[in-house]
């Protein structure tokens, strides 16, 4: 194994929004020496959130990347966003690293959105490190919010430090591993010094609580702690990182990271602690065309795998693929197979990232992060591997989208434009998607949630120069018929020479659900010519498309053409499809036309003591609620709702569980819509008709 390996680190920053995960990001590079500055996100100088967007909301909504070595280190970590509406950047990234970082504040400890990020990491399998951030603010309290970890998070927090004072007053920690004190330096160095006279007792007790905690991990440190041996440094940190990296505990520390006060501790815990790509093990995937199981261990000489976990779109540099290295070597003259494209990639650059910032390099291990520009085949979720030793990674599955806007260019004529900067952003964000809705014809845009498609369509003004508007998606109704009928359609027009004569009578009744349009031939004794017989069909069929009850294309209904008369000399195709047009509208209006509405299944996932609000607010939009399952501390609510009442429901939803709510939906079937639904509906095409005529 390489010593290059086993120094190398590779972690996301997780957390809710606003917790301060780009400042200790920033701090990381400062400290390091990686840049000249310590960037802040309030005054837009930040190394890791560039976007304009980012600059203008003062939070991430991308993932960004950054790279620094620190004591015979290699670290490379993922900074993701916090904002539930950029769930999904943090998921992906977490496919991608052998550790985490989750960062609270100290006010407010554990978050919704850490809450849901922490559920993931947990599937992941990947052992963190958390930091209590903020402690310089009022209010901040930090056994408050490390008593929240493992009633919140349900796993045990040790921790590795207690703090020198708080808020105005935060001026420097006691590392309870070694048993000594620090206070802040004004360049994120921390000065020894004696731990204060107050704070002996609950250090005392402090650290023997820590390595009670820690001895659990080691049994033959256990033996020793009981039997009154003294424990080292060496050795609890030797156990403490054997906890961690088999997630038993999760070591808590503290800091102010804007102030940069307390990072550099966290840097060398990371170092510690943290396991390295070995740590890891090797990576699992499959054979092309079976489900054969294959490993590639985290090795140089071992072939080469790598997964794409994110593609960064840019007008003018084009493409870049960010890669996770699992095992071999990566070199800028090397050719890569995509097993799930069955294709050949060559390139000539290999980037290593530190926010917009690429730096060439000339070969990547297991454990980077790299970047190549301008990959032809490949997109997010491939695995890139030797085409000899051929391997297919878990894809990664972005969640369903949970809001969807009707999309139109505001410029005529600019539609080319809008949909190919949209498809742009689709390589960047699997989240995103545009879909044209068959059944109202409509371009409907997806996202993740309102910020999601506010901040999508910031992109796409900024970097295409595409305006586009939003509008509510048209709810997709159908009308079908309740009863039974037989009604002439005529049509004859003379206008002087060939005139136009098309004569028929129709059978009209209810289909079977599910079976469309249903068109039968009953004509005997040729009373229409056999030739005329498909356009009466045709008619019929295009009527169909745009119901004479509200407007909405018809669904099963079934229709027998049983008699009818022609001109030998007036009658045409055109007269027989007109004929049949007339005959339908006409004989479906005195069917019982109704309307029939989509129905949703929706499923919720929320906490305990919100259930019932939910519940409720799901029988106020007329669903019916069809069972509940346990998962967790969770409960998974299945319901039928109507379209028309959940467009909405990610917002209303957010606000009913304090944004611990999630949902997801998928077409069901199409009931007939009560009356009161029908009647305005009914109302409202009767007027638009109105107004067409004038």
């Amino acid at each position: 194994m390489s010593e290059q390996i086993k120094l190398t680190r590779t972690f996301a920053l997780i957390g809710h929004g606003g917790s301060g995960k780009t400042s200790m990001a920033e701090a990381f590079l400062f400290n390091a020496k990686a840049v000249d500055r310590l960037g802040k996100v309030g005054d837009g100088t930040s190394v890791l959130d560039y976007e304009p967007e980012e600059v203008k909301r003062g939070a991430s909504v991308s993932s960004a990347f950054g790279h620094y070595s620190f004591k015979k280190h290699s670290i490379h970590f993922i900074d993701t966003p916090g904002d539930d509406n950029f769930l999904y950047e943090a998921i992906s990234s977490l496919r991608a690293v052998d550790g985490a970082i989750m960062v609270i504040d100290a006010i407010d400890g554990v978050k919704v959105q850490g809450e849901k990020v922490w559920r993931h990491l947990q599937e992941a399998g990947l052992p963190c490190l958390l930091a209590v951030n903020k402690m310089d603010r009022e209010r901040a309290d930090y056994d408050k919010a490390c008593a929240m970890i493992p009633e919140i998070l349900g796993i045990k927090p040790v921790l590795l430090q207690i703090p020198i004072g708080t808020g105005e007053n935060f001026k420097g920690v006691v590392n309870l591993l070694t048993n000594k004190a620090y206070l802040f330096e004004a360049d994120g160095g921390n000065k020894l010094t004696d731990i204060p006279a107050d704070m002996a007792d609950d250090v005392s007790l402090a650290r023997e609580t820590l390595i009670e905690d820690i001895a659990e991990a080691e049994d033959s440190l256990m033996e020793r702690y009981l039997e009154g041996e003294e424990l080292s440094a060496e050795d609890l940190a030797a156990a403490l990182a054997k906890g961690v990296k088999e997630r038993l505990f999760v070591p808590v520390a503290c800091c102010a990271a804007l102030k940069n006060f307390a990072v550099t501790p966290i840097m060398e815990f990371i170092n510690q602690l943290l396991p390295s790509p070995e740590d890891r093990g090797p990576v699992m995937g499959v054979k092309p065309g079976g489900d054969e199981a294959v490993g590639r261990s985290p090795e140089e000489n071992a072939p080469f795998c790598a997964l794409v976990f994110k593609t960064v779109a840019d007008p003018f540099a084009g493409r870049l693929s960010m890669l996770r290295v699992f095992s071999g070597k990566l070199k800028s003259d090397m050719q890569l197979y995509n097993p799930q494209k069955s294709a050949k990639e060559r390139f000539n650059q290999l980037y290593q990232m530190t926010g917009k910032t690429t730096k060439p390099i000339n070969e990547a291990l297991p454990g980077d992060l790299i970047a190549i520009p301008k990959l032809k085949d490949t997109a997010t979720g491939d695995t890139l591997c030797d085409e000899k030793n051929v391997i297919i990674l878990p894809p990664l599955n972005p969640p369903a989208s949970v809001i969807s806007y009707a999309i139109a260019a505001k410029e005529k004529g600019d539609e080319e434009k809008m949909f190919a900067a949209i498809n742009k952003l689709l390589e960047e964000d699997p989240t995103l998607r545009l879909e044209r809705d068959p059944m109202t014809n409509e371009a409907i845009l997806s996202g993740m949630g309102s910020v999601h498609i506010e901040t999508t369509l910031e992109r796409l003004r900024r970097k295409f120069n595409a305006e586009v508007q939003l509008k509510t998606p048209k709810v997709p109704y159908r009308e079908t018929i309740k009863g039974k009928t037989r009604v002439q359609g005529r049509y004859k027009k003379q206008t002087g020479g060939k005139g136009q004569f098309g004569d028929t009578w129709l059978e009209i009744e209810p289909a079977g659900h599910g079976e469309g349009f249903i068109f039968v031939d009953e004509i005997v004794g040729g009373a229409i010519p056999r030739n005329f017989i498909p356009a009466v069909e045709k008619g019929i069929a295009e009527a169909m498309q745009k119901g004479v009850f509200a407007g909405y294309p018809m669904i099963d209904v079934k229709v027998h053409l049983v008699d009818g008369s022609y001109h030998a000399v007036d009658s045409s195709e055109m007269a027989f499809k007109v004929a049949g047009s007339l005959g339908f509208k006409k004989g479906t209006l005195q069917c019982k036309p109704t309307l029939l509405e989509p129905i949703m299944l929706l499923t919720v996932t929320v906490p305990e003591d919100a259930m019932g609000d939910v519940m409720g607010d799901i029988s106020s939009r007329r669903g019916k609620v069809l069972g509940m399952e346990a998962k967790g501390n969770l409960q998974v609510i299945s319901a039928h709702v109507p379209m028309a009442e959940v467009l909405t429901y990610q917002p209303e939803l957010t606000s009913m569980t304090g944004g611990r709510g999630a949902f997801s939906m998928s077409m069901a079937h199409y009931e007939e819509a009560p009356g009161d639904v029908q009647a305005k509906i009914v109302e409202a095409f009767q007027a638009s008709k109105g107004e067409d005529e004038e």
